[in-house]
């Protein structure tokens, strides 16, 4: 938001837009995970996050940055998708460990990865951006191998 020049006051408009927004679309995610399946909505996910990132990079527009920052947090929250695919898949016993392993190495990366990004960001900014938009994609596409439940799979064979 740095390029944009926005003012504090106007992150601070856009976070409790964000928070609102959040809050009356939580629960459809949630919806739509039963509904579509956990496939489908890290697909969208995924896909969103390439079309922001992008944007983010090349976006001249405060209207459209605003936008996508909007987005953006509404997609962090299709992340829910990720947990109720583990939580169907693992055995029981395995869940505990499992999460403590990918809490430690999200931890590791939210070190590592601000301070990466920083120094990108001083050759140019939209480097972090399109390196974030080519995670998506590779996201995106380990996320085809997401199974489908029995009932989508008949659906879509």
């Amino acid at each position: 938001m740095k390029v944009f020049h926005f003012s504090v006051q106007a992150i601070t408009v856009l976070f409790i837009i964000n928070n609102l927004i959040n809050w009356l679309i939580n629960p459809l995610i949630g919806r739509s995970i039963n509904a579509f399946g956990e496939r489908t909505l890290c697909t969208l996910e995924y896909a969103g996050v390439i079309v922001v990132f992008l944007t983010y990079a090349y976006a001249s527009s405060t209207w459209v940055v605003a936008g996508m920052y909007i987005l953006d947090y509404i997609l962090f929250n299709f992340a829910v998708a990720i947990r109720t695919y583990f939580q169907k898949i693992a055995d029981p016993e395995d869940i505990a460990p499992s999460s403590a392993v990918g809490f430690t190495i999200n931890h590791i990366a939210a070190v590592f990865l601000p301070a990466l990004g920083g120094y990108l960001w001083m050759l140019d900014y939209r480097i972090p951006f399109l390196m974030g938009a080519v995670l998506g994609g590779v996201s995106l596409i380990l996320a085809q191998f997401i199974r489908l439940p029995d009932n989508q799979t008949k659906a879509v064979a």
